[in-house]
């Protein structure tokens, strides 16, 4: 069930998407740098389980439409990390609103006690 709900909810995330000017992938990167901060494409490489030429690619699309910006480390300039942008950010702010909402909406037909259940096993599984 569990499979079922998350391709559910995996493919209304691709849908939301279709608003917008990025694909999943970049979707992913801009998460990655939401939560990590700047980074080179090597770490976003790491991050995204992607080949570096690949995120070099899918960086150079995104920094077409102002979604990033490539920046020199303060302190090596020989190193250049990818800055989210404040579109970017905008975006992937927007994206996780609508997914939650989709997701308060699977939830609707649960009572509060099987919410708080699900919650704890879910917590559960995380720890191990």
């Amino acid at each position: 069930m569990l499979r079922f709900i998350a391709a559910e909810l995996k493919q209304r995330g691709r849908e939301i998407l279709t608003q917008y000017p990025i694909t999943p992938p970049q979707f992913v990167a801009l998460q990655w740098l939401l939560e990590e901060g700047d980074l080179t494409v090597g770490e976003l490489s790491n991050k995204m389980y992607l080949a570096c030429s690949t995120t070099t690619d899918l960086v150079d699309r995104m920094e077409k439409n102002g979604l990033v910006a490539r920046v020199r480390d303060k302190h090596d300039r020989r190193v250049v990390r990818i800055h989210l942008l404040e579109e970017g950010e905008r975006i992937i702010e927007e994206v996780i609103k609508k997914r939650q909402h989709d997701l308060a909406q699977v939830l609707e037909s649960f009572s509060e006690e099987e919410i708080v259940f699900l919650e704890k096993s879910l917590k559960n599984y995380i720890k191990k």
